[in-house]
């Protein structure tokens, strides 16, 4: 720890402490110091009084402060500003107990830097060479660095947690040496697919499958390796830890099973091994000889000027039962787990913040669950505060469940960019009552996210009821961009792009299988730059998704369709454009045949639907289309399309078109102008006066409020 850092424990007021704290609280009491602002500082010593010329060095001593005023009956308004620098977080810091009436925030913008692992000196990193590779090699013993984490199973149905420790070289994030050292690779052929945890097949027996590498064979360090891939469908990633390699016949067997069982035959089955020594050939890679406590890297960075490892597996900040509490301009940095957990709060803003570099995802409002111990599709869990953990398989088997976030809560001009599992998870309302949240991401950037868990980590996690996403700007995601649970969210003025990059069978904006999640609203936003290599599209109404309003959107090259609509009702798109792409809209009769189980009797959604009631208020009365819904639920009905343009769409429609209400107000047309072109404010300005003369009904999309403002 350099002279520029201040380590924050928590917790500990008793004795010696709390005598401190005492003659702080007098000092302050006799010196005529304000007693509604406090400082800390990095360069703050341990008898500091809080004021800018004689600072804290802790900012749990400020909020102990704060707290003693609380349990005094002061319930002012209170300023904690924190000087420039860099603060290392050892443990969370808790705000809760009524520390209501609070701002912790950066001083005059100065740059703060909350780190969650160990600065290592940059001098211990020695240069070697290493199987014919220039390394760098630094001996963690020395410096007292002992915990390295646990590589773990991560990916789809698994549970979010912290990762393992990762090493940071001049603030960029390195990964575990990897073979091979882009993309992935075909899986071989399958000898055993493993037992199959999706159908209830607990055996726990890992998978064999061929491999065809000469440098899978020259391995020799076998004993911790990994391998992480869609080991049967392409909306599943997940990683499992190499049992053993036989050189003779060519096969690898893993130690455990994944969710689907191991297949192959499909482009998108592919792989690639990682936490291999005799890969340590590329830059930006790593690797932790773990017996011996060794740390070797290869950087591209010509000079070394900062080194930091990973330590903090816990939240920063856990804020619960308190009001009117803001932070701001933190950059949350160096971590295992995540950035910030909310629960049972009012009008907390998180606001100016950075999270980035983190193991985990950036923040979380409303409780999680307790990580299940079984490899489980869905389950019931206990609810946690701090933590994500087994949420959304607890979601799948529990639909109404309240995650007690709170109400009015949000999160305001926050970056979120190399994170190892997603971005926010954001709670908030009552299922049972349709009473809204109110929560919020505004403003927000969002990019390079999934650093370590790909699949179903979304930019935004929507859950509960009337919660907002606005004005954010989301790209260069694996998987989707927002996935949806719950009722009467709003997604608007979203610039979305370059998203569900490994996927298959995936949307940029995702939700599915409950047919009484309805009322969502996705308007004014740009969905652009999807692949379309595999199955994509930007909105995907899974498996009978019903009730979406889909209105003033631009599709551009947005995925192999730009809407799937898998078997569902009640879905409406009005006054959109879509542009170039293989195909507009897909519908299908999915509940007529293969998902035919999922409307019977007994069955999953008349279990759903009468988990929130469906036939009485408010479901009935907000929602009357579903009081009649099991009078035929297998054909897609009541699908309005209308008022639409398809501009150089190879494919308007892909399905039968009773499936849909498709109005004569739509226009479909060829131009012979490039939409690249077309895509720029003034352009689409003019094209859109073009649309006006077809479709009178034609309302101007606002194509320059879409995407981050300016502040």
């Amino acid at each position: 720890m350099n002279g520029n850092q201040t380590t924050i424990m928590m917790n500990d007021t008793s004795g010696k402490n709390r005598a401190i704290l005492l003659l702080v609280i007098i000092i302050f009491t006799f010196s005529g110091c304000s007693n509604n602002q406090y400082y800390v500082a990095p360069t703050g010593i341990d008898n500091g009084v809080g004021t800018i010329k004689n600072p804290f060095n802790s900012l749990q001593k400020a909020i102990d402060i704060v707290k003693s005023q609380r349990e005094n009956g002061n319930n002012s308004y209170v300023e904690i500003f924190l000087r420039g620098g860099e603060y290392q977080i050892s443990q969370t810091i808790i705000i809760n107990d009524n520390i209501s009436n609070l701002k912790i925030s950066a001083y005059k913008n100065e740059e703060v830097i909350f780190m969650g692992g160990v600065e290592i000196p940059v001098n211990s990193a020695k240069k070697i060479v290493l199987k014919g590779n220039e390394v760098y090699k630094i001996d963690l013993n020395k410096l007292g660095i002992d915990d390295y984490g646990k590589i773990r199973n991560v990916g789809f149905a698994r549970p979010f947690g912290p990762s393992w420790g990762e090493l940071f070289v001049n603030g960029k994030a390195l990964h575990l040496s990897r073979w091979p050292n882009g993309g992935m690779i075909l899986t071989g052929e399958v000898i055993d697919p493993g037992s199959i945890p999706r159908n209830d097949d607990f055996s726990k027996r890992g998978a064999t499958f061929r491999y065809d590498s000469v440098r899978i064979s020259q391995w020799k360090n076998t004993g911790n390796i990994w391998i992480s891939g869609y080991f049967n469908w392409g909306y599943a990633d997940d990683a499992v830890q190499i049992a053993e390699i036989d050189k003779t016949e060519k096969t690898i067997t893993t130690a455990q099973p994944t969710l689907y069982g191991f297949a192959s035959g499909k482009d998108f089955r592919r792989w690639y091994a990682f936490n291999i020594l005799e890969e340590l050939d590329e830059n930006n890679e790593f690797f932790v000889d773990r017996e011996k406590g060794i740390l070797y890297f290869i950087s591209d960075e010509k000079q070394l000027n900062s080194l930091n490892f990973s330590i903090l597996e816990k939240p920063f900040f856990e804020i619960e039962y308190v009001n009117n509490v803001t932070v701001e301009g933190i950059d949350f940095n160096y971590s295992r787990g995540l950035g910030i957990a909310i629960n049972n709060t009012k009008n907390v803003t998180i606001k100016n913040c950075t999270f980035n570099n983190l193991g985990s995802l950036g923040i979380t409002v409303g409780k999680g669950i307790e990580s299940f111990t079984d490899y489980r599709h869905a389950g019931d869990g206990t609810p946690k505060a701090g933590i994500v953990g087994s949420l959304q398989q607890h979601l799948y088997a529990n639909t109404i469940f309240n995650r007690e976030a709170g109400k009015n809560n949000s999160i305001i001009n926050c970056e979120f960019y190399q994170l190892g599992a997603g971005g926010v998870s954001l709670g908030g309302g009552d299922r049972i009552t349709l009473v809204a949240g109110n929560n919020s991401v505004e403003n927000c950037l969002f990019h390079d996210l999934n650093r370590i868990e790909k699949s179903y980590r979304p930019a935004v996690h929507l859950t509960g009821v009337g919660n907002k996403i606005s004005h954010c700007e989301i790209y260069n995601a694996p998987s989707m961009a927002v996935l949806i649970n719950g009722n009467n969210h709003i997604v608007e003025f979203n610039n979305i792009h370059n998203v569900c990059l490994d996927v298959d069978d995936q949307g940029a904006i995702y939700y599915g299988r409950n047919p009484s999640e309805l009322g969502t609203i996705i308007n004014n936003n740009y969905f652009h730059h999807i692949p379309d290599k595999h199955y994509t599209c930007a909105v995907y109404h899974d498996d009978g998704a019903c009730g979406l309003t889909v209105t003033n959107n631009i599709f551009y090259k947005a995925g192999y369709w730009a809407v799937l609509m898998g078997g569902g009702s009640d879905n409406i798109y009005q006054n959109n454009i879509f542009i170039e792409g293989k195909h507009g809209i897909h519908i299908d009769n999915r509940l007529q045949n293969w998902g035919a189980s999922l409307i019977k009797p007994g069955g999953i959604f008349d279990k759903r639907l009468k988990e929130v009631s469906y036939l009485n208020p408010p479901y009935s009365t907000q929602y009357p289309e579903l009081v009649s819904y099991f009078d035929n639920p297998a054909l897609p009905k009541r699908n309005l399309i209308e008022n639409n343009v398809f501009l150089n769409v190879e494919q308007v429609l892909d399905g039968k078109k009773e499936w849909l209400d498709y109005k004569e107000s739509n226009w479909e047309t060829t131009q012979s102008q490039k939409a690249d072109s077309l895509i720029t404010s003034s352009s689409l300005m003019n094209f859109q006066s073009e649309v006006t003369e077809k479709i009178t009904e034609f309302l101007r999309i606002e194509f320059r409020r879409i995407g981050i403002k300016k502040e």
